[in-house]
């Protein structure tokens, strides 16, 4: 059968079945992206594209109001200050964090998920921070040490505050990396049988019992958030918590099927602007 491309697993209300199928589409991934962007513009047409930054609040205005008021005086400014500290804090061999990443880490962060064609596979901002971590003498840091890389990465995603997220795919490797991480994303797994686009595409917007579902778009700018306004989480940790909401076995943070899965949904926010270190309930 013809690979249909993912505007029709997007239309309306097909069945994930089909949804998957396109998963391993001929469509490039502009065409991808566009097609997001055009299906939520139809499903949800009284947001504003820069509003999908706020996830599920841009569906609510009495939950953006809260968040507002919230963001005048956050919580967690104390643990943001902690990540500045231990960013200007020089490493073994003397430099810091900023002579070792691009532009001084300064609006780079939008660029990541990577391929590196060097390395043959995806490379994601913690993973670009832990090399700097051995180039310099220093160990990295394990992916769910929320005190250590977590607080450092909060601190440097606010020094890319407002870039447009630029996720590039280049080459065959790359596209194939982006396809595998499209392809997670439409799977259906677990007991319940679900799959990312379970609720990010067909129910995102909708209330699934009494939570409102955030679109995929837009997903990807803000992490890692403050949950409750003081506990660190990272995009990673809650692809895990999806898995295991579905009754899944999760991938291991940093491995392949983790980072090409967060290469493919930072790819459909590419445009919109990051807007670091943010409150979730």
């Amino acid at each position: 059968m013809k690979p249909t491309t993912i505007t029709k697993c997007l239309a309306g209300a097909l069945a994930l079945g089909a949804a998957f199928a396109s998963a391993s589409t001929l469509a490039s991934p502009e065409e991808d992206r566009e097609a997001f962007v055009k299906y939520y513009a139809a499903k949800l047409p009284n947001v504003k594209f820069e509003d999908y930054v706020y996830g599920a609040l841009a569906l609510d205005a009495g939950s953006k109001a809260q968040y507002d008021a919230i963001m005048e005086f956050p919580p967690f400014d104390s643990q943001v200050e902690a990540g500045r500290k231990m960013w200007e804090t020089p490493l073994k061999s003397g430099k810091k964090y900023a002579d070792c990443l691009p532009n001084g880490g300064k609006n780079i962060a939008g660029n990541y998920p990577m391929f590196d064609e060097a390395k043959g596979k995806v490379v994601t901002l913690h993973d670009a921070i832990n090399d700097c971590r051995i180039a310099n003498g220093e160990e990295a840091y394990k992916l769910n040490d929320m005190k250590n890389l977590g607080t450092l990465t909060a601190y440097m995603r606010t020094l890319s505050d407002g870039m447009r997220m630029n996720i590039k795919v280049d080459g065959p490797k790359a596209l194939e990396a982006f396809n595998d991480g499209k392809k997670t994303f439409f799977s259906r797994k677990g007991q319940l049988n679900f799959a990312c686009a379970s609720c990010h595409v067909q129910n995102g917007g909708n209330y699934l019992r009494s939570e409102l579902i955030s679109p995929a778009l837009g997903h990807a700018v803000h992490w890692p958030v403050f949950r409750g306004g003081d506990t660190l989480v990272t995009l990673q940790q809650r692809y895990t918590g999806c898995f295991s909401q579905v009754r899944a076995v999760p991938p291991p943070q940093g491995s392949t099927t983790m980072n090409n899965l967060e290469y493919f949904h930072s790819y459909i926010s590419n445009g919109l602007p990051l807007k670091a270190s943010v409150f979730r309930k």
